[in-house]
């Protein structure tokens, strides 16, 4: 597969930012539609990177911006809604379900066959969580399409990385605050660093052997939810108390988090921890995956006062 050109949906966001930085550092054209072409800048002074101002759910306006491309790559996910519907609401589905639907039948309508999709692992239907839920259906939606697309599925568990709303997250609390009220402390989680899951998605463009087949995203390493804000605690040089909460208070922090304007957390987040973000046993790993460690990554960029760490933050920054 000969790709020269790629629509990234979602390009914008975390994930997205190192995929453009790849892609151009390849000499691949890359279309990252946006709704506020203002807010991201920096991504249109990297070579080849075309950022038109578009309403991406809107079928029209997706067949023409995918017109004249090699291949799709669709990141659109969110992590929050502000209504609560089982299997999932509105929101969930338009962004997760609805929107895939969408870009099947817009790339066979223009005959653009290659499309990479990212869902989450541990992604179903039958999941406790919207999120996970919805995730599941549209992961489902894009595999059916396989016949007729050739598709490729990747199910990172939680990334990090300069830029996350994960470790960083976790630092910027510590710094500020003398104690840290920690719910679902025993959850596990095997974080995957955001540049070996751009990697992932690139490489597999032009790779025939992708083609039909699903895979999970896992760093090398597994730790319980604790174990990490320790470990983030211990970078950032906080002395906080960690304060475990039970799971009704956990709850009850998470929701009125949830009604913040920017809310960290959410009682969805907490129903998709139920499911331990591991891969055990019946993994479906790319091949020659070799995953960076949390520990050799996450010191450069919570202590960004060292050398190493401000070097990596001006990369990142000038999309090197």
């Amino acid at each position: 597969m000969d790709i020269k050109k790629v629509l990234l949906l979602g390009g914008s966001g975390y994930v997205g930012t190192y995929i453009v930085n790849r892609l151009s550092q390849r000499g691949i054209e890359v279309t990252v539609p946006t709704r506020r072409r203002e807010r991201t800048k920096a991504l249109i002074m990297q070579p080849g990177v075309e950022m038109p101002e578009a309403n991406i759910h809107c079928e029209e306006t997706l067949v023409e911006l995918m017109r004249g491309h090699d291949a799709v790559i669709n990141l659109v996910g969110i992590l929050h809604s502000r209504d609560v519907k089982f299997p999932y609401s509105q929101d969930f589905a338009d962004a997760h379900v609805e929107l895939p639907k969408k870009i099947v039948a817009a790339c066979k309508a223009t005959g653009v066959r290659r499309l990479v999709h990212m869902s989450a692992l541990h992604a179903s239907p039958k999941a406790p969580s919207e999120y996970l839920a919805s995730k599941g259906e549209g992961e489902a939606i894009v595999m059916a399409a396989k016949n007729e697309l050739d598709v490729t599925v990747f199910r990172p568990s939680v990334i990090f990385g300069l830029g996350d709303s994960f470790i960083t997250m976790f630092a910027n609390v510590l710094k500020k605050l003398p104690f840290f009220p920690l719910g679902f402390g025993h959850a596990r989680f095997q974080p995957v660093w955001a540049a070996d899951v751009a990697d992932a998605f690139v490489d597999c463009l032009g790779d025939a052997a992708t083609v039909g087949q699903a895979y999970d995203l896992v760093g090398p390493k597994i730790y319980t939810l604790r174990e990490l804000v320790d470990y983030t605690a211990e970078l950032c040089g906080s002395t906080a108390k960690i304060i475990p909460l039970s799971e009704g208070l956990s709850y009850l922090q998470a929701g009125l988090m949830w009604l913040a304007p920017k809310p960290l957390m959410s009682p969805d987040n907490l129903r998709s921890m139920q499911v331990d973000s591991i891969c055990e046993g019946s993994c479906n790993l790319p091949a020659n995956w070799h995953p960076t460690a949390l520990e050799a990554i996450a010191p450069s960029y919570v202590a960004l006062n060292t050398p190493k760490g401000k070097l990596d933050s001006f990369r990142f920054r000038s999309g090197r």
